[in-house]
């Protein structure tokens, strides 16, 4: 039996409720009070952990709905290809749960390499899934097709597929809609939520089949999770208005992929902006596109440099929500963490309750800085060390 008891804590669940002592047994929240003693677990004749949460506020893990465990690039050529994520990397970044994707190569980067790099990260200590398909149209599957991936293999909870960019393959608006309609029936079919994660690009179309879909369709507006926004001021007028109609937005924290385009809006100010026109807060989330190339084009679409995007970006923009753009902590987290798990359905992450699962985070009060990561009731960082490395991790 794995006991862990935090107290004193400043707990936001993402609600702020105060000072409270959370005690963990194994992988689940079993109790919040405001002061539980530690004689009650000294009858369970065990040992226990106490973390002194007193100087600390205490929030839900982040979740990185968008990230590239397996590797991700090959613009520019194989020495371009970005290799798998460390374990650790999540742990620094503060993340206990992550949805993989495959980016640009849907080729010679597969599926089954993907789901077991998910599960790998699963056993090591947080918790995963992915999304069948990738860039191209028709979407490459594990199962034969997009509805019997989502249905039979439990770590699937949507496709993934690109529009509006160079790379991508042009479905026309009858493709894309099968590919939505698959999705949706595989997620009303398993329990899943069956979204269609979009990654935008920078041509002129934009959302605009997404808007066609609504206007001709019944398909409800919460199946697309178009992902990349916020690229430039231009686009940002058609991400405003979706997110108006109840869509969900979701800002990029690393470089927006494929940055072929310039004045991308900073993920923290776009959250700002969006607010104040009229955007509820429960509509935005963000993601990191962590491990996935960053490749640079110039005006022809030729290739001329990559960088890589960061994992800790999530974290970052989460602090200056709050400190540079005087959103509260409720409102970050939502964005980083409780909207996320709500959109994909992932029912016991994203909040502080009694029977969720134990993912925390406990942050410096004063920095916002990362000193404890508990996930799923195990300590994978301890006063800003980490003590939980990946299996082939020295």
């Amino acid at each position: 039996m794995n006991l862990i008891l935090i107290k004193k804590g400043d707990l936001y669940s993402p609600e702020h409720r105060g000072k409270k002592d959370i005690l963990i047994i194994n992988d689940s929240i079993f109790f919040i009070e405001k002061d539980i003693s530690t004689s009650v677990l000294n009858g369970i004749k065990r040992d226990f952990k106490i973390i002194d949460a007193s100087k600390c506020i205490i929030i839900p893990g982040h979740i990185d709905q968008h990230a590239h465990i397996d590797g991700a690039g090959g613009e520019g050529g194989p020495q371009y290809r970005t290799p798998p994520i460390q374990f650790s990397e999540f742990v620094k970044a503060g993340i206990t749960s992550v949805v993989g994707l495959l980016g640009t190569d849907g080729f010679a980067r597969s599926l089954q390499a993907l789901l077991m790099k998910a599960r790998a990260l699963e056993q090591e200590g947080i918790s995963t899934w992915i999304y069948t398909g990738s860039y191209q149209y028709p979407s490459p599957t594990i199962t034969g097709s997009i509805l019997s991936d989502i249905i039979l293999i439990d770590k699937v909870i949507g496709v993934k597929i690109a529009l509006s960019d160079h790379r991508a393959s042009h479905p026309t608006i009858e493709e894309f809609i099968k590919v939505v309609s698959q999705s949706r029936t595989g997620g009303i079919l398993s329990g899943k939520a069956g979204v269609v994660h979009i990654h935008m690009g920078s041509e002129k179309q934009g959302l605009g089949y997404l808007f066609d879909i609504l206007k001709n369709t019944d398909l409800p507006i919460e199946q697309f999770a178009p992902t990349h926004l916020g690229k430039n001021e231009e686009s940002f007028k058609n991400d405003i208005a979706f997110g108006k109609m109840g869509g969900y937005i979701d800002l990029t924290t690393g470089a927006t992929a494929g940055s072929q385009s310039t004045g991308k809006i900073k993920a923290s100010r776009a959250v700002k902006r969006l607010r104040e026109e009229g955007v509820s807060i429960e509509r935005i989330t963000m993601s990191t596109d962590g491990n996935g190339s960053i490749p640079q084009w110039n005006e022809h679409k030729e290739f001329i440099g990559m960088s890589v995007a960061s994992l800790s970006s999530l974290h970052k923009e989460f602090k200056d929500m709050i400190k540079e753009e005087q959103l509260s902590i409720e409102d970050a987290i939502r964005v980083t963490s409780t909207n996320i798990a709500g959109h994909l359905k992932l029912d016991h992450k994203g909040e502080i309750e009694e029977d969720k699962d134990a993912d925390i985070l406990i942050l410096d009060r004063d920095s916002l800085g990362i000193k404890h990561v508990i996930a799923r009731g195990k300590i994978l960082m301890e006063d800003e060390k980490i003590i939980k490395l990946g299996k082939f991790e020295k």
